[in-house]
């Protein structure tokens, strides 16, 4: 019999952006894995042609928001590529707007949101809004550690916040009075949740972030909590997906907060991605992980710093002995299945003004129309010890893990200067070229 000839599996990576995916979780794969790294500024024919003359079939990665558009018209000059996720997949990546567009399309339950370009349109929403008010940056997939969210009890303090901050579009939701204060994170593959845990704002806080003092709990996650996530997995066709929600106090409604394909994830999280892919693009040769629902409650009881490091985690479906005295039976009613093809069709309508439509592309190609841009033009550097969130988001292609990562070690006085940084292994040397020219390391200044 013919051996079954696999597709050619590539790695999508790109400068100065972390890597979610490497070659080993994909352990098994018997062909070679290609790679191939995008350098942004221009690099797009080239980047066909490389993608091309390695023959890829499937590319795997997640794209950032600031390579969102040219990724699209990548896929579409490599129509016989099929990428994971597919561009359409990723729409939610690219804004809090995306994400509030593709609820709506798809009826998934969201909180009461207003997206206005026009400012004056978008203050007479405020005026008349219910309070508390939460005010997002709508560019990027996420909240950045919550430093780009914003409460407002008033329409004065709404208004006194996007006065300074200028965000566009103004991007407001009605505050979800919290259950237990804490909001949720599922993560999916192939539909079926495979993690899931509440996040506690801390002591003081009302965001439920773990970078400024929150707290995780793997116990206790609602199944209508897991319903809405599966349900927005498989709108979004999407290969795995990671939601956080929102559980109203007094109603115990779930409300989608954010969604994505870009998400923190655990090593065997990433390694059971790896297994789906190859169960995926084998036709069934490779075994689909079996992960048995609620498995994130024992997981769980493990000490962080042990999961962060745990690699190859298996789950086998459990066969009873001969004397037949246990039986472990898999809670709920998801299975892992393969996910629909993508189509254009997919992706929902903008709804920014014609002249607006391709605003969040002011960031596109990296550098940003930024503080860090402006230091740059100016001969000005940042002193290293008060960057704030704002200017490191704002730097060549960082990403949120990154930057939150690297402000709360200033803080702590971890590090004075990004040769510590790279000594950490925080950032790579590449990041430290590219950014250095933006701080100024003279402790003190």
């Amino acid at each position: 019999m013919a051996k079954q000839k696999l597709p050619t599996l590539g790695l999508l990576y790109m400068d100065y952006v972390l890597r979610f995916f490497d070659k080993s979780n994909f352990k098994g794969w018997p062909d070679k894995i290609e790679t191939v790294t995008y350098h942004w500024k221009n690099d797009k024919a080239r980047l066909i042609k490389e993608i091309k003359s390695k023959k890829i079939d499937v590319l795997v990665g997640n794209i950032p928001a600031t390579a969102y558009d040219t990724f699209r018209e990548i896929s579409e000059a490599l129509p016989e590529v099929r990428f994971i996720p597919s561009l359409e997949t990723q729409f939610p990546n690219k804004s809090k707007e995306n994400v509030t567009l593709f609820c709506t399309k798809y009826d998934i339950q969201q909180p009461k949101t207003g997206i206005f370009y026009d400012k004056d349109e978008g203050y007479a929403y405020l005026k008349k809004a219910k309070y508390p008010q939460i005010i997002k940056r709508s560019y990027g997939p996420s909240n950045y550690g919550g430093y780009f969210v914003h409460k407002a009890d008033s329409f004065a303090e709404a208004k006194e916040l996007l006065d300074e901050k200028k965000y566009n579009p103004i991007y407001s939701q009605d505050a979800i009075p919290l259950k237990y204060s804490g909001d949720l994170r599922v993560m999916l593959i192939g539909h079926k949740p495979v993690c899931a845990f509440w996040r506690f704002s801390g002591e003081g806080e009302w965001i439920t972030n773990t970078s400024q003092g929150g707290s995780m709990s793997y116990e206790n996650v609602p199944m209508n909590a897991l319903e809405l996530a599966v349900k927005a997995s498989k709108a979004a066709k999407a290969e795995y997906w990671a939601c956080d929600i929102a559980i109203d106090e007094n109603t115990d409604e779930p409300y989608i907060l954010e969604c994505a394909t870009a998400f923190a994830a655990f090593p065997y999280i990433r390694d059971w991605i790896g297994q789906y892919t190859m169960w995926d693009l084998s036709g069934g040769k490779f075994r689909m992980p079996h992960v048995p629902l609620f498995s994130w409650e024992e997981l769980g009881k493990m000490d962080p710093s042990v999961l962060r490091t745990l690699r190859h985690l298996y789950f086998a479906k459990y066969e009873p002995s001969a004397d037949g005295a246990y039986w472990l039976a898999d809670k709920g009613n998801f299975d892992m299945e393969l996910t629909d093809e993508s189509v254009e069709s997919d992706i929902p309508d903008s709804i920014a003004p014609e002249d607006e439509a391709k605003l969040p592309t002011e960031v596109k190609e990296a550098f940003d129309n930024s503080s860090a841009k402006a230091s740059e033009q100016s001969g000005e550097k940042i002193p290293f010890k008060e960057v704030t969130m704002t200017q490191l988001m704002s730097l060549y292609s960082m990403e949120e893990e990154t930057a939150v990562e690297i402000k709360r070690m200033i803080e702590e006085e971890e590090v004075e200067n990004l040769e510590e940084l790279e000594a950490k292994e925080v950032i790579t040397p590449e990041q430290k070229t590219i950014w250095s020219k933006f701080f100024d390391f003279i402790t003190g200044k």
